[in-house]
């Protein structure tokens, strides 16, 4: 049997992240090889994800980063709001987060092929599965590319979002400001013309039931469910929005104070709040 020593142990937690006692049994069981060690603690965490692959990850963290011209949001998930807040499970999240900004993969599976620690990051996850002891997974990504990205994260690391500028060189709180809100406010489109014409029937059909279960007069329900319409594309869409720092001007209206050519090209925002 290999004689493992404490510097050992300790050299294999910090690359594993496992506890002490785990990683003394695989650096035994691996007679001292460190990469055959890496792999029994991967195994094990296979194992238990085999074992809790019906279980929902409904906790977690949204995390979201900016950096000049890019931007990327991330959901990292897990069963229990314990491990959501546990340090090395948060800091994992963030180092996801960094490689998806410095490489922009095209799409989740995209990011999840990509290394952490010399292995795919999908796999990084099931290492820590058998960490952690729980189910793991990364549910979420999407990015954003434009002349200047801000970003929101909320307190609680359950909601973030993204916003894309359309000028560079305007001062860094406004982006913040703009993000905060879609985060707050969960606009459907950027404005009127980017709402989805599903959207659009479908507002139009609450309006004319509404006016026609209030007994308005049938010439008349058309003209009203069009009312309607317009006071949702003002309340829903982000630019017609009530500045949520400043409620008597609108989201474009601020933009407009910075310069007024200045407006959102698009936005990102997800959130695992129950």
């Amino acid at each position: 049997m290999a004689q493992i020593t404490a510097s050992e142990v300790n050299k294999l937690r910090k690359m594993t992240g496992a506890g002490m006692m785990d990683c003394k049994k695989a650096l035994v069981e691996a007679e001292g090889d460190f990469d055959k060690a890496q792999q029994i603690i991967r195994e094990k965490g296979m194992a238990i994800a085999n074992k809790r692959s019906d279980r929902e990850a409904r906790e977690g963290v949204v995390l979201a980063k900016a950096s000049g011209a890019k931007g990327a949001v991330i959901s990292l998930n897990c069963e229990t709001d314990f491990v959501a807040k546990n340090e090395d499970f948060v800091k994992l999240a963030e180092t996801i987060l960094n490689i998806a900004i410095e490489n922009f993969p095209s799409d989740l599976e995209g990011l999840k092929n990509l290394e952490i620690d010399g292995m795919k990051i999908s796999d990084k996850i099931t290492e820590q599965t058998g960490v952690i002891g729980e189910k793991i997974d990364l549910t979420y990504f999407d990015k954003i590319e434009a002349e200047l990205v801000s970003s929101y994260i909320h307190s609680d690391k359950k909601l973030a979002a993204l916003v894309g500028l359309t000028k560079s060189g305007v001062d860094e709180q406004i982006g913040k400001d703009i993000a905060m809100q879609v985060a707050a406010m969960d606009p459907v489109a950027v404005n009127k013309d980017q709402v989805s014409q599903d959207t659009i029937e479908k507002e139009l059909e609450i309006g004319r039931n509404q006016a026609i279960a209030e007994g308005k007069p049938e010439n008349l329900v058309d003209k009203i469910a069009q009312g309607k319409l317009n006071k949702f594309f003002k309340e829903s869409t982000l630019l017609s929005q009530a500045f949520i720092k400043e409620g008597k001007m609108s989201v474009q209206q601020y933009l407009q104070q910075a310069d007024k050519d200045l407006t959102v090209s698009e936005f990102k925002r997800f959130s695992i709040k129950q």
